[in-house]
């Protein structure tokens, strides 16, 4: 049987070739070092016998001067006809100057989706606010990566992009709150989530118009993607709720939690922005709060008013805070002196859940007293311009879905007209 012991890779002369075939792939018996049997159809086409007794199929060519060999594929998966068929191929190809290893090179360097997400990650979310910068990447590791794995950048289609979506907005199961206390955790049968499909669609459409601007790909396929319908959650707390409320605040144990809500149902604010308070934004003579850009949602400072109810909150925490602690709500983490840590407190789902479950609230959340303080602003007479400017809204397309909230005091005016017409005096024609 004419071979050729591979180490001998030095353009000399081609042992004598003969056609290759199943038979002969399977009889090839392994040497000392391994050796090739080169098919008599196909130029520079061989089947490659380990000296381990594996066997593989392979291609020699010679392209600009350079002599090449490419891996086709091993034997058996790959059957003697198929890589046959794939030699020639790539036979056509080189005729036309194009190296197929050359080209399969430039695809292991191209970058691919774990790639792009960590530069998206260090180079452009790492700038966003801790909240946000958090959430993107639990899209992207959780839901966007899972899904396309390592596929290359340039490979993403429109319809990947669909299908990565609608896979999201289907919703995943999740444990049962039903039986909490339970070690066993129930799956929840999966509940459609449109809102975090959309908000993953964003994601993803910013990061390829990043891989655009980096060079990783020409065009965006997320740029149109198609975005799920939303409803938008409105709960407004009633007069008897927020009385309620209080009750719950005040028998609370815990007054520092219960501070950090009566301050976002007076002001409007978000959690995030009253748990990073800090006494020098606040100044009282004026009664105004001054927050960060660092601290609020949309990057830009806000200066609001506050009511004499909220300057008597910062008055009583300015006693209960350890002097020279410059947080309104400090935490309780502590170093390894044992001395409080200089940093705001933390999460306070515990805490709120206690409350509102005192409160038989139980469907309420925190964000909740945020709408709520809009829709009193709406029927004190507040227009959305002013609305807006209080909670900090940066456009006004936000501040809309107040909007028709202004019916109630539009309402309570035609009533009034309206009673005032029932009790017109009625015209009695004496006899003639």
């Amino acid at each position: 049987m004419a071979s050729r012991d591979v180490s001998n890779n030095n353009g000399a002369q081609m042992a004598s070739r003969q056609r290759l075939n199943e038979k002969m792939m399977k009889a090839a018996e392994p040497r000392s070092r391994p050796y090739q049997l080169f098919d008599d159809e196909v130029l520079g086409f061989s089947a490659v016998i380990q000296k381990t007794g594996s066997r593989g199929f392979y291609l020699d060519y010679t392209i600009k001067g350079r002599q090449r060999r490419m891996a086709i594929g091993r034997w058996p998966e790959w059957s003697v006809v198929a890589a046959r068929d794939r030699a020639k191929q790539l036979r056509r190809d080189i005729d036309d100057g194009i190296d197929p290893l050359e080209e399969r090179e430039q695809i292991r360097g191209a970058p691919r989706i774990p790639e792009l997400i960590d530069r998206y990650l260090r180079e452009h979310a790492a700038h966003l606010n801790a909240r946000n910068a958090s959430d993107q990447a639990s899209i992207l590791r959780k839901l966007v990566e899972p899904h396309w794995k390592h596929r290359l950048v340039s490979d993403i289609e429109p319809e990947d992009v669909e299908r990565l979506l609608c896979v999201i907005a289907e919703g995943r199961a999740r444990p049962s709150k039903e039986n909490p206390k339970s070690r066993r955790k129930m799956l929840a049968p999966a509940r459609p989530t449109p809102i975090r499909a959309n908000r993953a669609g964003e994601v993803v459409r910013k990061m390829f118009t990043l891989a655009v601007a980096w060079k990783m790909r020409a065009d965006n396929p997320a740029s149109a993607f198609r975005k799920r319908m939303e409803i938008a959650r409105e709960r407004f707390l009633s007069i008897e709720e927020i009385a309620r409320l209080g009750d719950a605040l005040n028998a609370a144990e815990d007054q520092r939690g219960a501070a950090i809500v009566r301050m976002c149902m007076l002001t409007g604010a978000r959690l995030g922005e009253v748990r990073t308070a800090r006494f020098e934004h606040f100044n009282l003579e004026m009664g105004t709060w001054t927050k960060p850009a660092a601290n609020t949602k949309q990057r830009r400072v806000h200066r609001v008013p506050i009511s004499a109810d909220v300057a008597a909150l910062v008055r009583l925490r300015r006693v209960a805070v350890p002097s020279g602690c410059g947080w309104l709500f400090p935490g309780d983490a502590v170093d390894a002196d044992g001395a409080p840590k200089d940093q705001p407190v933390g999460r306070i789902t515990r805490f709120w859940s206690n409350v509102k479950t005192a409160a038989q609230m139980p469907d309420v959340r925190i964000h909740d007293l945020r709408h709520t303080f809009a829709s009193l602003l709406v029927s004190g007479g507040s227009s959305l311009e002013m609305i807006g400017k209080l909670l900090g809204h940066s456009q006004m397309r936000t501040t809309q879905r107040y909007a028709h909230l202004l019916d109630s005091p539009l309402r309570a005016g035609v009533d009034a007209v309206a009673d005032i017409m029932k009790s017109r005096p009625r015209v009695v024609r004496g006899s003639e």
